[in-house]
């Protein structure tokens, strides 16, 4: 029997989800430039990412369990809502005066905390509302929403930091967070909830999503390749600001950030409309080469305009590859454990960006004091090796049958 669409309240789900990213990137945009004006290092920044990103790493397996066992929607509106009290601390703490590192390290530590709680009941609701053929274009909108936060975000923060500061960037971001859990209760109350009895030791939970990934060749490399990506995204994550800031202003990067970013939007909006109807492993790879020769292109030249065009291209690959990504593993993954195995799925595959927030920061700072060109073109340097291998990390997986066969054994 088919499943009965519930498009419409997804898209007010996803509207809820898009606020809340654009208030998010007000946040993480201001306090990239507010600590890199006060230590001038890529490291500090790094530093910063890493601890607000760990919890959720770590606690995404848990989150995933849970989200099979309980009121999805409920723990999506608990993490949303939640999540504003570590941005309060840090507002504050500036507002005593202004805020040193490490509270602003607690604060985004105690914000991703909460935030762990979003991701596997985010896209294990997308999977009970949505029918099989909407999962395409869903995951567009979704690549989308996640895009706002460099689309939107950077050129609204550059603009409020040129006539305040980053305390107001916060106060937004924070207004965000009960407008998101509002929208999450409306939908909440219009679908029925679905509670299952599981009385499974929580170990025996985990080992059943783990098995569920491992079973099939093709998604447990999937989920490799996800955490490759995410390595060499990291990496270009946080070093494309300090190799702008080097040499131009929070404005100007809040612009470049911006057009970068409408590469994501011009994607985002053709898979949001159309989506991909076959051939999806052949868009992943395609689209993971272009992305590192892009990202390559990127770090070449000291130039807005070069920059610019590069970026754009860049973020124009993403929500390809994360389409083709998301669909193929969706598609092989049975629903009842969607909840575990995306858990652990967005576990193993973000131990990509922990290896680029701890050592990309510090590379690129010991990169220009050793060359005596700067963090700049030390962060640089970085972003164009990671692109060279992603490059070749696309030719290999190509050549992957338990991949390329993914697509077609699941219609059998």
């Amino acid at each position: 029997m088919d499943k009965k669409s519930n498009f419409g309240k997804f898209l007010l789900l996803w509207t809820g989800e898009l606020i809340s990213s654009i208030g998010g990137g007000l946040t993480s945009f201001g306090l990239g430039v507010y600590i890199f004006n006060q230590t001038g290092s890529a490291a500090g920044m790094a530093l910063v990412t890493l601890l607000g990103f760990l919890p959720t790493l770590v606690l995404s397996v848990p989150a995933g369990v849970l989200a099979d066992r309980y009121d999805r929607r409920l723990l999506m509106m608990a993490g949303d809502g939640l999540s504003a009290v570590g941005i309060i601390y840090i507002l504050l703490c500036m507002l005593g005066g202004g805020a040193k590192l490490w509270q602003i390290c607690l604060g985004v530590f105690v914000s991703s905390v909460f935030s762990a709680l979003l991701e596997p009941s985010y896209r294990s609701t997308i999977t009970d509302m949505l029918t099989k053929e909407e999962y395409s274009k869903a995951s567009g909108l979704v690549s989308l929403a996640g895009s706002a936060r460099y689309l939107f975000s950077p050129i609204i923060a550059g603009f409020l930091l040129s006539i305040s500061d980053v305390k107001l960037l916060l106060i937004i971001d924070i207004c965000t967070f009960f407008l998101t859990v509002i929208s999450v209760a409306v939908v909440r109350k219009s679908i029925s909830v679905k509670i299952t009895e599981d009385k499974t030791p929580f170990m025996e939970s985990l080992k059943t999503g783990w098995r569920t990934i491992r079973e099939r060749r093709g998604v447990f490399l999937l989920v490799v390749v996800m955490s490759l990506i995410t390595l060499f995204l990291g990496m270009f994550q946080i070093l494309a600001e300090p190799l702008v800031l080097a040499f131009k202003d929070a404005k100007t990067l809040g612009v470049i950030e911006t057009i970068c970013a409408c590469g994501m939007l011009a994607s985002g909006l053709i898979l949001g409309i159309k989506g991909i109807k076959k051939n999806y492993a052949s868009v992943l790879f395609i689209s993971m080469g272009l992305a590192g020769l892009t990202m390559t292109g990127f770090g070449i030249f000291e130039n807005v305009y070069s920059i610019c065009i590069f970026g754009f291209l860049f973020f124009a690959m993403l929500p390809f590859a994360n389409n083709s990504l998301d669909y193929l593993v969706r598609i092989n993954i049975p629903q009842e454990v969607q909840g575990r195995a995306w858990g652990l799925i967005g576990f193993l595959s973000q131990l990509g960006y922990v290896a680029a927030y701890a050592v990309s920061g510090v590379a690129a700072d010991s990169i220009g004091k050793i060359t005596g060109n700067g963090v700049g073109r030390g962060s640089a340097l970085v972003i164009k090796i990671a692109g060279i291998c992603l490059v070749l990390m696309a030719f290999i997986i190509s050549r992957v049958k338990s991949i390329k066969n993914l697509e077609k054994e699941a219609e059998i």
